[in-house]
């Protein structure tokens, strides 16, 4: 019996006058017509219309707004300086009243100080995570909340409620809030380096912070060192007492450190700890904590009628059902489903949706081959578990009792019989539909 790698996919409709299927008897004039595209923007504008996209190109704007709105306000001599050159000195060179030159802010800041660099960091962080939201990765997804509530903390202390970069991260939020479900992608790797770059990103800002701020601490911190040593102990929340913030401005700023400090730890327990520990994390957030550990469940194989079915009434008297459908293929099911996708007869696959606790495997599928694959690998590795596998064409029934499934399910088969005997007069009792409807151990 050969193996077919065709998706789920209900057989071609029958022309009952000529008895081949209609595909067959009416070929398309032109068949490479059907697929040709003359114009790639059909293509391109589904997937340019989903929400992680649009989130995704919002948060970059947003972040390159930040980082303009800081830019334009310092002498292009000090940038030079600062970026090229490596010069910090070019810190003290940023004069205290300069002139607003706010790219859309509608209030004007009277001044510049250190407290406008922090959202310079906050935009290239916003840019960066934006790629990360255009992927659907649930860390990006993390860290863009803390980094969007941070950018609308830094915009009200800087009493420009109506910038737009303050709009826009409150508008972020919002959204990331309401489409959570679209960031459900996990990585190991993703969540491990945008955690790095976080708290690389905040031990920049709070050692140069505080060497900036170093005359308004006390004992004051005039050297890298010193200002390393307080920056670590503060985004630990250590806190010995030997460095101590006494103007406003150096207070704030240490406030701020420890908020970013245990902002980051916070999201870093969430996106790497977690699924390092349990590998479960992704399944918790998506609300399907029962599938999280699968036993005594159904397995149910397929995306046809029949299975969308099956698994709607077994989910409704409260049965666990892990569902596995091809790669690539839409699911069917409910959002909070247990899906996995993948080959239903790669013995991979059938371990990691709990086949040797399963109550039963369900072969479903809509091509009859393919569920005598199923059931020979479910026999493989789980051989005490009961399969059912589903008859499609009254042809193939023969061929898939050989492969011994403890059911077989055969809704199509029993049709002609049961309408036969019904306009034959002859009595259809409940023997006997069971009889024609299940073929093996009832």
């Amino acid at each position: 019996m050969p193996r077919s790698d065709k998706a789920d996919a209900p057989p071609p409709p029958v022309d009952m006058c000529a008895g081949v299927p209609l595909s067959c008897s009416q070929p398309p004039a032109n068949s490479a017509d059907l697929v040709k595209l003359p114009w790639p923007l059909p293509a391109l504008r589904r997937p340019l219309l989903r929400p992680h996209v649009l989130i995704a190109g919002l948060v970059g704007i947003n972040g390159l707004l930040l980082v303009a709105s800081v830019l334009l306000r310092v002498p292009g001599a000090v940038l030079v300086d600062l970026f090229v050159h490596g010069d910090l000195s070019a810190l003290e060179r940023i004069e205290p009243h300069h002139p607003p030159r706010l790219l859309f802010g509608l209030d004007a800041i009277e001044r510049i100080d250190f407290f406008h660099l922090p959202r310079a960091l906050v935009g290239v962080s916003l840019v960066a995570l934006a790629c990360g939201l255009a992927i659907r990765a649930r860390t990006a997804w993390a860290f863009s909340l803390v980094i969007l509530a941070l950018a609308a903390i830094i915009n009200f202390h800087l009493n420009v409620r109506l910038d737009l970069t303050f709009v826009l991260s409150i508008v972020c939020l919002a959204l990331l809030l309401w489409y959570w479900r679209e960031f459900d992608r996990a990585s190991f790797a993703a969540a491990t380096l945008y955690t790095l770059v976080a708290a690389f990103s905040l031990l920049v800002y709070s050692t140069f912070g505080t060497l900036y701020l170093g005359h308004e601490f006390t004992p004051a911190v005039t050297d890298l060192a010193t200002a390393f040593y307080f920056a670590i102990v503060t985004m630990t929340t250590v806190g010995y007492g030997d460095i101590v913030p006494y103007t406003t401005d150096a207070r704030l700023f240490t406030a701020s450190v420890i908020v970013f400090g245990i902002s980051v730890f916070a999201t870093s327990l969430t996106v790497v700890i977690g699924p390092l520990v349990g590998g479960n994390l992704r399944k918790i957030l998506a609300g399907r904590f029962a599938h999280v550990i699968r036993r005594d469940h159904f397995i149910v194989a397929g995306a046809s009628p029949l299975a969308i079915n099956v698994h709607h009434e077994l989910a409704k008297r409260g049965q666990p059902v892990t569902v596995i459908i091809t790669t690539g293929v839409d699911s069917p099911f409910p959002e909070d489903a247990d899906v996995i996708h993948g080959d239903a007869s790669d013995n991979t696959v059938l371990t990691h949706a709990g086949i040797e606790r399963a109550k039963a495997v369900l072969a479903l599928r809509a091509d009859d081959s393919e569920n005598a694959f199923i059931v020979l690998a479910a026999k493989e590795i789980a051989p005490n578990v009961r399969t059912i596998a589903s008859v499609n064409d009254s042809k193939h029934l023969s061929k898939l009792k050989r492969v011994q499934p403890d059911m077989i399910f055969a809704p199509p088969v029993v049709g002609g019989e049961l309408l036969a005997r019904t306009l034959s007069g002859e009595t259809v009792d409940n023997d006997t539909v069971m009889r024609l409807l299940f073929h093996g151990d009832t």
